[in-house]
């Protein structure tokens, strides 16, 4: 028993050795720095946007061709949805096309047939106006012979009715004219509906087609996949997640600085970003967003100085330029100090100056 409790007190011991020789290494960074009073800090971690590679419809995963940490370029296909119902609705919406085009066809034959049926009544106008015209003819001679008694007063009332019979005629064919030129507009009626019908086929087909495309999952930028979430053969509802997506393009450090501190920020400032996995390494950023509401110190996060009530967020932007110079080791959910140089008259220390990893 006074073994153990001697080796449990020598390992006490060596923790708090270690505790305190981090807390005093700790304190003579910081006092080392800020020996003039002119540079701040703020613990935080490394962040990036997160995008949910969702299905757009439900339906049954086929296939997932990335894994969790796989690097992926933009627009390169993530995953496959089954596509079987919507392959045979294109089919059919397919032949629907196919059967409107045949009756923008048949109602265009109906036109022609409707217009020569106008060109017929127009004649059959014509040849009345002619018989009307000779009934006219035949009545003024005898109504000449008649009144040189040449003629009977019978044959006078013969050619008569003959006019009136001959008027009424190219009424009649004037009437069918009408008609005619009516069916023509109701037959070019029946052709803008079959054209309508076409058109409202071909934006189905186009949906269909969409969605399909759609079925296809790409990725929307450069990044890694953080995770997968569903595996093939597992059927998802529309918006179901599949995969997260890490954006190495736009990867930044949230932290925290007090109020008396958040009033001297400045959007664009830069910042120098140390990260406890690689203490050899000063990363280069710039403010980016400055929270306009002070909140609660978070329980997380810790501060050189006596914490404080209310702190305000801060966001370091990290450069894409050189995210993508370092894509590799771009790695989120790192812990690091974020430090500030408040007085832009002064130089960075030495040991607070960009230094980056060949």
């Amino acid at each position: 028993m006074n073994a153990q409790r001697l080796k449990r007190a020598i390992v006490l011991i060596i923790l708090a050795a270690i505790v305190g020789f981090g807390g005093w290494h700790f304190w003579k960074q910081w006092n080392e720095n800020n020996k003039n009073g002119y540079l701040i800090s703020g613990n935080g971690r490394i962040e990036a946007v997160e995008i949910d590679i969702a299905t757009k419809l439900p339906g049954r995963i086929e296939k997932v061709l990335v894994d969790e940490g796989d690097f992926v370029q933009k627009g390169q296909l993530l995953a496959i949805m089954q596509t079987d119902t919507l392959n045979a609705q294109l089919a059919e919406a397919e032949a629907q096309y196919k059967q409107a085009q045949n009756a923008v066809k048949s109602a265009e034959a109906q036109v022609a047939v409707r217009k020569s049926d106008v060109a017929a009544a127009n004649a059959g106008v014509v040849q009345r106006e002619a018989e009307l015209d000779a009934a006219k003819r035949r009545l003024a001679r005898s109504e000449v012979l008649s009144k040189e008694n040449a003629s009977s007063i019978q044959e006078l009332d013969d050619n008569r009715a003959q006019v009136r019979s001959a008027k009424a005629a190219v009424i009649a064919a004037q009437a069918q004219v009408t008609a005619a030129q009516a069916a023509v507009t109701a037959a070019e009626a029946q052709v803008t509906g079959a054209k309508s019908q076409v058109v409202a086929v071909e934006a189905t087909i186009e949906r269909i087609r969409a969605d399909i495309n759609d079925s296809q999952l790409t990725s929307p930028k450069n990044g890694r996949i953080q995770y997968r979430i569903a595996q093939p053969g597992e059927v998802l509802g529309a918006g179901g997640k599949l995969l997260n997506l890490v954006d190495l393009s736009d990867v930044y450090m949230t932290f925290f600085v007090p109020e008396t501190d958040a009033g001297k920020l400045a959007i664009g400032q830069d910042v120098h970003i140390i990260l406890d996995a690689a203490p050899g390494f000063v990363i280069p950023a710039h403010i980016s967003f400055v929270d306009s509401v002070a909140q609660f110190t978070p329980k997380t996060v810790e501060t050189a100085k006596e914490r404080q009530k209310l702190m305000f967020r801060v966001k370091a932007q990290i450069p894409e330029e050189l995210l993508q110079a370092h894509i590799d080791k771009v790695k989120t959910g790192l812990p690091g100090l974020a430090w500030l140089k408040m007085d832009p008259d002064k130089d960075w220390p030495e040991n607070l100056r960009v230094a980056l990893p060949d």
